[in-house]
């Protein structure tokens, strides 16, 4: 079964944080994550990442990589992003 996952995440520069979730899209696919980008309507340096991943450990996984660590840099967020799990 399949996990929701609602990610909240502050960043410097949207643009940024666009282009570079577009240029992972590949790695994400590798990684089992369907993952769609939203911009906060009420906060221009807000952003909202939903989806489904297979669970919560791959997707902790992935984010944990040396890869994605660095990509999270590049996309200027800030801090760490506020997870959400959901089951059903």
């Amino acid at each position: 079964m399949s996990i929701t996952l609602v990610a909240k995440v502050k960043v410097e520069d949207y643009t940024k944080l666009e282009a570079t979730f577009a240029n992972r899209e590949s790695e994400r696919v590798a990684a089992g994550l369907e993952l769609k980008l939203y911009r906060d309507m009420d906060d221009p340096n807000g952003a909202v990442i939903c989806g489904t991943v297979p669970s919560k450990e791959a997707f902790l996984a992935f984010m944990t990589s040396p890869e994605q660590q660095e990509a999270m840099k590049e996309a200027t967020i800030q801090g760490p992003p506020d997870l959400t799990f959901l089951e059903g």
